[in-house]
């Protein structure tokens, strides 16, 4: 941890954050772009494309040439800001990859093939490529499956309550009741559905050229199919093992050839991808202020923490500070995700740079989620659902049996059963007592009014339980 720092995500958070380094990373995008450059040579060896037949024992220096140390991400940064030996400074990060590709082979057999390096390509059909592997990686790997984590999480909680009634709100006002699991079940329920949405997300890839022709491509070899050439490197990026998430029967993301493109990539993709992410933060922020609320009321305990301050003033705290701090990384990152998803898929004509600085940021917003990710993990693991609270609160509330009482009444066919459950439950405080007087009072069928006299706040939460016992957490 770097306490001269100007970010969080490098400083106080760090110790969070490390795992997204080797996808987010300035190093990680060297070694990303490292990556697609070698894969298109080598791919251009096999379709025995301007280039020689390159044997088992070269292909394994090419696969590894991605794997850099840090002293050699400096040389490709030196390359590109000051020049290195011979090589005159680039002032462009992409040609200072090709240039350290180059500088790498001339020690090795390959260096009759330095020239193909970079053959025909654009930045850009390095670019999104690269970043369309970082996100699919950094994605699949850390931010997906912490998401999984908090739904299998929550869905267990709403599993082990789906039987303990409580007292809902409306307006922040005693409403007709339900159970603690049905209600964590909504959340779990939205998440459900914002995942699948991710699924049907491909991030798109092209590799065509300046302008999205294959100009260059096809003056040199124009009987060579390109298209195909490049749903052929995509597959083979694609060709990458995962763990399968819980619940899943796939991974989320995967590369995908768009044919039709300018010189980028339009990165209407990546919109897509981060609106939806967005949402699915939307949704835990929603939780993560209920969740603030329920311990507010008491009906969740959180249990202290030896050594741990709540407040620097008032020694008997305990705060609800993961929920919040999750709510506060949830509100950055979706700031962030909010304008990526404006600005990239705008640009000027064939190509302007404005997205250069903003791709460079998208490490930033995965890393605010997933702080508040694990701080949500965090406070979930330090609290307790206060069953006894819970029931008095509803117990104490018996004015929400008006609800049932009225629509019973109702098919009965007494006259205005609302206005007369209005006229003595509404502003005042009443009792199962009262319930039960009125009850008797009516001039109703014996069952009818037996069935009135039954209804507790406790019994009248509908089928809440059975429609957490029907759910299926299967996303895709």
């Amino acid at each position: 941890m770097s306490l001269t720092a100007i970010s969080p995500i490098d400083g106080r958070y760090s110790s969070k954050t490390n795992n997204l380094s080797p996808f987010f990373s300035e190093k990680a995008l060297m070694q990303y772009r490292i990556f697609t450059e070698i894969n298109y040579l080598l791919l251009l060896s096999e379709e025995n494309i301007g280039i020689r037949k390159i044997t088992d024992v070269e292909r394994n220096i090419l696969l590894n040439l991605h794997n850099i140390a840090d002293e050699e991400a400096e040389i490709i940064k030196k390359i590109e800001t000051k020049g290195y030996k011979e090589i005159p400074a680039t002032n462009h990060d992409v040609k200072a990859i090709e240039y350290f590709i180059k500088l790498k082979l001339t020690e090795t057999s390959l260096v009759d093939v330095l020239e193909i390096v970079h053959f025909a390509l654009t930045s850009e059909d390095v670019n999104n490529i690269s970043y369309a592997l970082m996100i699919r990686d950094g994605f699949n790997k850390i931010i997906f499956p912490s998401i999984i984590d908090i739904y299998d999480r929550l869905y267990k909680i709403s599993v082990d309550y789906k039987d303990l009634s409580m007292l809902a709100r409306t307006h922040g006002q005693p409403a007709t009741p339900t159970t603690f699991g049905k209600e964590i079940l909504v959340f779990v329920n939205r998440l459900k559905e914002e995942m699948k949405c991710v699924f049907n997300i491909p991030l798109l890839a092209k590799l065509n050229g300046a302008t999205g022709n294959y100009n260059a491509h096809s003056v040199v070899f124009p009987n060579i199919n390109w298209q195909e050439f490049t749903k052929k490197l995509i597959n083979k990026l694609n060709l990458v093992e995962f763990q399968i998430p819980k619940y899943c029967k796939k991974l989320p993301l995967i590369l995908e050839f768009n044919k039709v493109t300018t010189q980028i990539e339009p990165h209407d993709c990546l919109a897509r991808l981060f609106d939806s992410v967005k949402r699915i933060n939307n949704i835990l922020i929603d939780f993560s202020q209920d969740m603030w609320r329920y311990i507010s009321d008491n009906w969740i305990k959180q249990k202290p923490v030896k050594g741990e301050i709540g407040s620097s003033a008032m020694p008997h705290k305990v705060n609800p500070i993961d929920f919040e701090n999750a709510e506060g990384n949830f509100g950055v990152a979706n700031a962030l995700f909010t304008f990526f998803s404006q600005k990239l898929a705008i640009s000027r004509l064939q190509r302007d740079l404005t997205d250069s600085t903003v791709l460079r940021n998208i490490g930033v917003a995965f890393a605010h989620s997933l702080i508040a990710y694990q701080s949500l993990q965090k406070g979930l693991s330090k609290i307790e659902v206060d069953k006894d609270t819970i029931l008095n609160y509803l117990n104490n509330n018996p004015e929400v049996m008006a609800e049932a009482y009225q629509n019973i009444l109702r098919v009965e066919g007494v006259e205005k059963p609302y206005e007369l459950l209005k006229e003595i439950t509404r502003g005042k405080k009443v009792t199962i007592d009262d319930f039960h007087s009125l009850a008797k009072k009516l001039i109703i069928k014996e069952e009818t009014k037996q069935r009135l006299l039954a209804i507790t706040p406790q019994s009248y939460t509908g089928i809440a339980n059975k429609i957490v016992e029907e759910f299926e957490p299967e996303i895709n």
